[in-house]
């Protein structure tokens, strides 16, 4: 078996060209610019240690609430037509400026999201000569010649200026991209403000780019993180190609953010005095486990707090349209497992930042017509667009949403414009995604006419809105603990359900996958509710009958439930105990002659710490036959939660539990065949100790039943 989450590799020129609270703001600490992370005198290569940072502040306590805007700014609005590259990669104008996106902000505002992030924007200076692929590439802004000057092909400083000012008074904060781990060649010709250049050994790149040399670039690329911050009191940085920046240059360069954040201030949406927020978060396009190493850091020793959740992203989309490959798996507890799988490798400390598209990938609607599933004239295709965007706003933390999305863009005839020799012609996927920004009222595309929404586009479109403004209005979405829900084995390949609490309130949030109606009767244990659930996005209400809700869920359709009486203990049925009874519970069974009916030796294969998500097979997760087809193996666990499935080194047999629910721990459970990814069932271990895996197996060898047990002390 290939895991899901093995298969995110970017298309190689992708990832050459273009990797690329409603008011803003905290409020400002104390004059000196004094943060809550100081910076250390000195170590033996010359360079100041960091003292260790932490996650757990106002600036990621507030990130969890970002609902941002992404824009790439050449493909975006035209608001100047007198600059613009004209040249670059993909089927828009290459025209965007930064007055395009002045004159959106308020649209973007309107949409309730509370933050934009646009690529790029810092001068590329042309090389005498360079070709037709560097003008392409200069107009992505990924590789930046002047960082501490604006391309004047997509405005001026002072535009600038006026557009972060706008944003910030429309309760918008805002976030640069920052590259700072290549850049083009002559970047060594523009010295910051400080009169720092960058190196000029590192390895060449796309041509007419280099790679950063690290710890030598460091200071560089510092300064170039508070400039703008001091500036032009940007709220912070996404971090293109974060994998690029040691984990040690990624703390110093955080810390130095977080201190020139504290340092100035700007009057917000309120008129409030508040400090830039400082947030940083990585883009590493890759599985959890690299995301966890090159992005995080150690649980002891973080380095960066947030980074883009490609995991899951890709989860999403297989579930309801296609990957880019052309992989799909239509079930919810695909969509369940790879959640529990990626964030069961994050550390503690992450803040994953969720997302359908950006740039360097195809939008929705063109992947539900790779995959055959929907084309625009069909009702399944705006409905799944809807489904896909209350996912979105049920995730907790931060969130980003691609421009366009929100009406459903699509490029007409995408796959006859990307080419079989793309990276040559500059039509790979990517680069046909991106396509001219659409705003309500405003110029776009190549004959700079007016856009306006047609009927679909215009209530996908409210309905986003509505999603965003509900989402703001209920913290337990964006900072809850996500607990999943037992859903009845008859639906759980089609209904994804969890428990969204904070301190103040819960949320039950159930997406319906499939394009049948669904009719779901939940024990108000299971949900974790002593009340009425009153619908968010209507005026419907749940009432129980007889400890009991039953709920329709229309299909490809989202729903989320105030559960106006939340119990005090977890949503769950069980008796609360985690120690079963009888012998699938016993700790101590020897082991008996043979090896039983299963012909291989089967392992528990997932997500845990070592478990290289579902590729190894340890020794100590081995089952030993205990006789009367019963199987079992003690595993001292740590805290957390994984997906597991019990399957044989070669995958020719593979269990979990019936339905691929997910574990009820201390209670026997109906196990059966769970062939495929997206199968596997999720396990969530209250405390750390030894626990037992048991399972009784039919002689079919097509099911059977099965408990995970605290070992009694």
């Amino acid at each position: 078996m290939k895991t899901l989450h093995k298969l995110l590799l970017p298309v190689v020129l992708g990832a050459l060209v273009g990797c690329g609270s409603s008011s803003p703001g905290r409020a400002p600490t104390d004059g000196n610019g004094n943060g809550d992370d100081n910076i250390g005198n000195g170590d033996s290569n010359g360079h100041d240690p960091v003292a260790v940072l932490s996650c757990d502040t106002p600036t990621y306590e507030t990130a969890k609430s970002l609902r941002i805007y992404q824009v790439m700014t050449e493909a975006f609005i035209n608001g100047n037509p007198s600059i613009g590259h004209g040249e670059g990669y993909g089927t828009s104008h290459h025209m965007g400026d930064i007055q395009g996106i002045s004159d959106s902000l308020e649209y973007i505002a309107d949409m309730g999201f509370n933050a934009i992030w646009m690529t790029p924007i810092f001068d590329a200076v042309p090389i005498p000569g360079q070709d037709i692929w560097a003008d392409r590439l200069d107009a992505t802004g990924y590789y930046a010649s002047n960082y501490f000057a604006i391309d004047p092909r997509f405005g001026t400083l002072d535009e600038a200026r006026e557009m972060v000012e706008k944003a910030h008074e429309l309760g918008l904060y805002v976030f640069f991209d920052g590259v700072f781990g290549h850049f083009k060649q002559n970047a060594h010709e523009y010295p910051s403000i400080n009169d720092l250049i960058v190196s000029t050994e590192g390895e060449l790149r796309s041509g007419v780019g280099r790679q950063a040399i690290y710890p030598d670039d460091l200071e560089f690329f510092k300064e170039v993180a508070t400039y703008w911050i001091k500036e032009l009191k940007i709220d912070g940085w996404r971090l293109d190609q974060a994998y690029e920046v040691p984990l040690d240059g990624w703390r110093a360069i955080r810390a130095a953010v977080e201190e020139a954040s504290a340092s100035v201030s700007y009057t917000n949406a309120d008129g409030e005095a508040v400090n830039p927020l400082g947030y940083m978060v990585a883009e590493i396009w890759s599985g959890a486990d690299e995301i966890a190493s090159d992005a995080y850091g150690p649980e002891d020793d973080p380095a960066l707090c947030s980074a883009f959740d490609f995991p899951v992203r890709y989860s999403l989309v297989q579930t309801l349209a296609v990957e880019e490959s052309g992989q799909s798996n239509a079930t919810a507890t695909n969509l369940n497992a790879g959640i529990v799988s990626a964030h069961g490798q994050y550390p503690s400390h992450a803040i994953p930042n969720g997302f359908i598209g950006n740039h360097d990938l195809v939008r929705f609607g063109d992947l539900l017509q790779r995959g055959n599933i929907a084309e625009p004239e069909d009702a399944d295709y705006w409905q799944r667009h809807k489904a896909a965007f209350s996912f979105l706003a049920s995730y907790t933390g931060p969130i980003t949403l691609y421009y366009g999305e929100e009406i459903g863009d699509e490029v007409p005839g995408f796959a006859e414009q990307v080419t079989d020799n793309c990276a040559a012609q500059g039509l790979c996927d990517d680069h046909v995604a991106r396509n001219s920004g659409k705003i309500e009222g405003l110029p776009s595309g190549v004959e700079h006419d007016v856009f306006t929404a047609n009927e679909q586009q215009a209530d996908l479109r409210d309905y986003l809105r509505d999603l965003m403004h509900m989402r703001a209005n209920n913290p337990a979405l964006y900072r809850g603990e996500r607990t999943q829900v037992a859903v009845p084995a008859g639906a759980s390949s089609d209904l994804y359900a969890a428990h969204k609490a904070d301190e103040d309130s819960a949320v039950l949030y159930l997406l319906n996958v499939s394009d049948e109606p669904l009719e779901v009767t939940f024990d108000a244990c299971a949900i974790g509710s002593n009340g009425a659930l009153a619908d968010l996005m209507s005026d419907e209400t749940v009432d129980a009958d007889d400890e009991s809700y039953t709920i329709q869920i229309p299909p490809l359709s989202g729903r989320f439930l105030n559960i106006e009486a939340p119990t005090e203990r977890n949503p769950g049925c069980d008796s609360g105990s985690i120690v079963g009874e009888g012998p699938l519970a016993a700790c101590d069974l020897p082991d008996a002659e043979g090896s039983g009916p299963l012909d291989q030796t089967l392992y528990i294969r997932g997500t845990y710490p070592g478990g290289n998500g579902f590729d190894a097979t340890p020794g100590y997760r081995a089952f030993s036959y205990k006789g009367d087809n019963l199987y079992q193996v003690v595993v001292d666990e740590a805290e957390g939660s994984f997906s597991f499935k019990f399957a044989s080194s070669t995958w020719s047999q593979e269990y979990a539990v019936a339905g691929s629910a997910p574990v009820i721990l201390g209670t026997e459970q109906p196990m059966a065949i769970a062939a495929g990814p997206g199968t596997e069932s999720s396990i969530s271990l209250p405390e750390a100790g030894d626990y037992v895996y048991s399972f009784v197996i039919e002689d079919s060898l097509e099911e059977g039943t099965m408990m995970v047990s605290r070992c009694a002390e």
